[in-house]
């Protein structure tokens, strides 16, 4: 080894593991190019280097994916911007092969390199590979060559220019589906680039091209397009050129172009100012939210907030909330899943005597629907209908549903009525809670779902913080020390969590006369998970007593499971012992 010419080692190690049969081998070496081009230099990177990759070959997409990522961040091992053009070759390449997730990655490393070339190498260098790209003879070349036009034609001199609108046009029209897709994805950021005097002419031509495509996969990319271009022309050129296509679009026979348009529309209202969103696109987007296919409802349905806000509170009235009502009793779950998710959001947009009209009985039916998500979609929301109705309305008409919900067979709707307690609990006051909600936070307590169980302590937590100790006193802490005698061990346990949780709100007063005993009753428990419990518990509740307390009643309790059978107990008790020296040593 020692009579090799130690600069050269490097390069020699790379071309040996890329020729490696191991792919393993061949994908380390390219991971580590910036490195080997450190110890190459700047000049024989451009020189050695980069034309090796241009030629290697390989045919595992694994080593040419991470090939081509590399290359887009190489501009500082080549000599800088200046020498950023010697790093097309190896990407061009790359942009040809055949896996699709390789081709992206080149042309982000293209689009990566092109934005930071100086102008007069982007005309001697990067438009050349663009023309070169689009008049490739296999598919790929011209699918990539779509993506690096935003690039390659700001800088362009103009008789180049209309070159490149020309060969972009022609993509627009190949015979390969695959290409027309490219062309139509990346229209919009090739539309941004060009002078507003060819908008209206040559892009608006392309983009006509695309929408009356006879591919489907064609025509639902042009609808993306729809907005990004509605947002370079002015508003009377959108209701010009834009608007026809939309409302076709809206009709197309195929689904999955009616479902993009519902996705899309409420970004076009913006683009086509008020007038024509009244004339044109309400009606569209009624057709869409009473389309044939479930998979349009679905989307036009979480779109319906959006489209409300857009237009003035009567016209929502007037043609949305009578599809809104179709919709809550729509054939198809998800539909209604889709629309409770987003409805309440309607309240705010609506006023407080149209939801009270129109979307309170809505937000019932959906409350009592037979599939728990819908109903798990309304309770996560209520807090905006609260803001618009008032409380009182609220508890007299949601509360019962509410009530309801909590016993609900699914674990998951139960767990978000509980999340939603503390909330409900502190718009309603404590009074009002009392009498109504209670009860039901303590049945929590022994429901038969751990997560429950888990959630109703916390839950009993956040409501003594709301409602302070001296409530919880009264309300909580009784109820709770009365199940802490529970024949089944896991409701003890959750006794347990629930004590453990409360003591640092009620303080030291309350948690050594009250809650500390029910732990050292515990401590005592034939179950081992319940006495290890114990041990952890009282680690916690080191900081809220006092010290005398820590020595008379706690370190006696925990010296007397550190000798338990268990060794799960002995363990979680030392380390509380621990603990308890330390706050010694400390204080």
């Amino acid at each position: 080894m020692s009579n090799v010419d130690e600069p050269l080692y490097p390069i020699a190690v790379l071309i040996d593991e890329l020729k490696n049969d191991d792919i393993q081998l061949r994908l380390n070496s390219i991971k580590r190019l910036s490195i080997i081009a450190r110890a190459l230099g700047e000049e024989r990177t451009r020189k050695e280097l980069i034309p090796f990759l241009s030629e290697n070959n390989d045919d595992d997409d694994e080593v040419l994916l991470a090939m081509a990522e590399e290359l887009g961040v190489f501009i500082p091992y080549v000599g800088g911007i200046e020498h950023a053009h010697v790093l097309l070759p190896p990407l061009e390449n790359l942009s040809t092969v055949e896996e699709t997730c390789v081709r992206e990655k080149a042309v982000d490393s293209l689009c990566r390199i092109g934005s930071q070339m100086r102008e007069n190498d982007l005309v001697d260098h990067f438009i050349p590979l663009a023309k070169r790209l689009s008049a490739g003879e296999w598919f790929t070349a011209r699918v990539s060559a779509c993506g690096v036009f935003h690039i390659a034609y700001p800088s362009a001199p103009d008789p180049l220019k209309t070159e490149l609108r020309s060969l972009y046009s022609q993509l627009c029209q190949d015979d390969m589906p695959m290409v027309r897709r490219a062309a139509a994805t990346n229209l919009g950021k090739f539309a941004a680039t060009i002078e507003s005097a060819h908008l209206k002419t040559d892009v608006m031509s392309m983009f006509d091209d695309l929408t009356q495509d006879d591919q489907d996969s064609v025509r639902l990319l042009a609808v993306e397009s729809c907005a990004a271009l509605g947002k370079l022309l002015e508003p009377q050129d959108c209701v010009t050129h834009i608007l026809p296509v939309i409302v076709n679009f809206s009709q197309d026979k195929s689904w999955r172009v009616r479902y993009m348009v519902a996705n899309q529309l409420y970004e076009l209202c913006e683009a086509v100012g008020p007038e024509p969103t009244r004339a044109d696109l309400v009606p569209a987007y009624v057709r869409l939210l009473r389309d044939n296919e479930a998979e349009v409802r679905i989307a036009a349905a979480g779109k319906v907030t959006k489209f409300c806000r857009i237009l003035n509170p009567e016209l929502a009235i007037q043609h949305i909330l009578p599809c809104v009502k179709e919709l809550s009793s729509d054939s198809s779950q998800h539909v209604r899943s889709a629309l409770a998710s987003v409805i309440m959001g309607m309240a705010p947009v609506l006023g407080k005597d149209a939801t009270i009209e129109h979307l309170l009985p809505i937000f019932l039916s959906l409350l009592k629907d037979e599939f728990p998500d819908v109903r798990l979609n309304i309770i996560s929301k209520l807090d905006q209908v609260n803001q618009v109705i008032g409380i009182d309305l609220l508890s007299q008409s949601l509360l019962p549903a509410i009530v309801e919900l909590a016993e609900d067979r699914h674990w998951r709707v139960r767990l978000a009525i509980i999340e939603y307690i503390p909330l409900l609990a502190s718009q309603l006051g404590v009074g009002f809670f009392d009498d109504k909600l209670g009860a039901l936070c303590m049945q929590w307590l022994q429901d038969k779902v751990h997560s429950i169980r888990e959630a109703a302590a916390n839950n009993l937590k956040r409501l003594a913080e709301e409602f302070g100790p001296e409530w919880a006193m009264q309300h909580i802490v009784p109820q709770v020390l009365e199940m802490s005698n529970n024949p089944h061990y896991l409701y003890r346990m959750t006794i347990l969590r629930a004590v453990s949780l409360l003591a640092p709100v009620m303080g030291s007063e309350i948690t050594c006369s009250k809650l500390l005993p029910v732990v050292i009753n515990a401590s005592k428990d034939r179950v081992p998970n319940i006495k290890f419990n114990v041990a952890k518990m009282m680690q916690s509740l080191i900081p809220i007593v006092d010290q005398s307390v820590v020595e008379k009643t706690i370190r006696p309790c925990l010296v007397e499971l550190s000798e338990d059978p268990d060794v799960d107990v002995r363990f979680f008790a030392n380390e509380a012992l621990q603990s308890i020296d330390n706050v010694m040593m400390s204080s």
